[in-house]
């Protein structure tokens, strides 16, 4: 795997077309998503187009998608759609074609790339036990979702890179679907350093992760990662950033379990947004002491929403990334009286009050946060179940590779905050 991670976002965005078809009107009589046209494993719910769609697939290699409204992230046009084996020949008006050539009829649907969703962690060793989503699963979720791409997190073994890179690729032949990979560091020495040249150069990998939390497992320190800052900077890879304060947070933790305080709203009462802006805050001064660009991954707060916008006004390369979750949820979840509930929807960083969903969409719609991820991380109610005495011990994580496209777009599009074009950008080509 030679190309780059950034390479394969622009391959796939323009090779793949849709697995779904937007219809502009549906009846208002069935229980589809508003909007969308979804067709899973030879099922369709939403008629002909899909099922001629699916059926084509297997029985011709020369595909027509006539008069759709075809979008990319800068412009849409009425156009028909040419594809000879899985690969967009054409794209333009009236195009004519032999009796070889399956065609689809577009009229009045929108087509578009598939979605690229640039954060999952699929079958990830986490807080004593295992994702329950491994790379098969996962993905046929995505598929589902209209999601034709994503990007995991290779996580290193006892510090390694190599062994790290081994395992997933392991774990990824259970494969449905495109992917690629960003990887965490998670110490450093020479090694970590050389190993991270070959993932560059030999391995397709150009993004690194940086935890600031997780005290004890996954977190670095300051030191740490100014040594992965300058590593990234030399070899043109992209730094990113998990930032909540990871030693405040244990703090916090402590706090709360002091106070007799163990259930899930422990959780988020223990890492309040404020530790999330600091620490997006100190990233995002380090990387600029460094000079290089910075990646800050799943934006849940206005705290550190605002910091992202500082640093764009002072002219700073840096991308800010919410998440699914973090734009349609609040916190009221995490006090519901049933634990299981509760436990569904605990994640890092947590879940925030009301109100940091809608500027959190604001800061979307308004181009301070660039694209959107889902971060997901599922587990079980049994693995959930581990924390049912201490927050500390709830596996953190949820769900949203299915589900991300269609909530975008009821939230986004729907509500008129951002564009057609602006959909594909967030959601595919960003």
């Amino acid at each position: 795997m030679k190309e780059t991670v950034s390479q394969s976002f622009h391959i796939w965005t323009l090779s793949l077309l849709l697995l779904l078809l937007l219809q502009l009107q549906l009846s208002k009589s069935n229980h589809i998503i508003p909007g969308f046209c979804v067709g899973v494993y030879g099922e369709s719910e939403c008629g002909d187009l899909s099922s001629s769609f699916l059926s084509s697939s297997s029985s011709s290699s020369k595909l027509l998608i006539k008069g759709g409204i075809v979008v990319n992230a800068h412009h849409q046009l009425v156009a028909d759609v040419y594809i000879e084996n899985g690969i967009i020949v054409s794209v333009q008006p009236n195009i004519k074609v032999g009796d070889d050539v399956r065609v689809l009829d577009a009229i009045g649907k929108y087509v578009m790339p598939g979605g690229i969703d640039p954060h999952t962690h699929l079958g990830m060793e986490f807080m004593g036990t295992e994702t329950i989503d491994d790379f098969f699963s996962g993905q046929a979720a995505a598929l589902a979702g209209g999601t034709t791409m994503h990007i995991d997190f290779v996580i290193p073994v006892d510090g390694s890179l190599t062994a790290g890179f081994e395992v997933y690729t392991e774990k990824a032949k259970r494969s449905c679907m495109d992917y690629g990979f960003h990887m965490a560091i998670t110490k450093w020495d020479e090694v970590v350093a050389r190993d991270m040249e070959v993932m560059v150069k030999e391995k397709g990998i150009n993004s690194f992760k940086f935890f600031l939390a997780y005290k004890g497992s996954l977190m670095i320190s300051d030191e740490l990662l100014l040594q992965g800052f300058k590593k990234c900077k030399s070899l043109g890879a992209l730094a990113m950033v998990h930032a909540e304060n990871g030693d405040a947070v244990a703090e916090g933790q402590r706090r709360m379990i002091d106070l007799g305080i163990t259930g899930p709203e422990g959780h988020a009462l223990s890492r309040p947004p404020e530790l999330e802006g600091e620490a997006t805050s100190r990233a995002i001064r380090l990387a600029g002491f460094v000079n290089t660009p910075l990646y800050v991954v799943h934006v849940m707060s206005i705290d550190a929403m605002e910091e992202i916008a500082k640093a764009h006004k002072s002219g700073q390369k840096v991308v800010g990334e919410p998440v699914v979750s973090g734009l349609v949820l609040d916190d009221s979840w995490l006090w519901d009286n049933d634990f299981s509930t509760a436990a569904k929807y605990v994640m890092s960083p947590p879940i925030r009050k009301r109100g940091h969903d809608k500027a959190l969409q604001a800061a979307l719609s308004t181009k301070i946060l660039q694209l959107v991820g889902t971060d997901h991380c599922t587990f079980n109610s049994t693995q959930k179940a581990l924390g049912i005495d201490d927050f500390r011990k709830i596996p953190n994580g949820v769900n949203g590779i299915e589900e991300r496209m269609h909530l975008i777009w009821d939230t986004m599009v729907e509500s008129g905050q951002i564009s057609v074009t602006d959909y594909v950008r967030i959601t595919s080509t960003e």
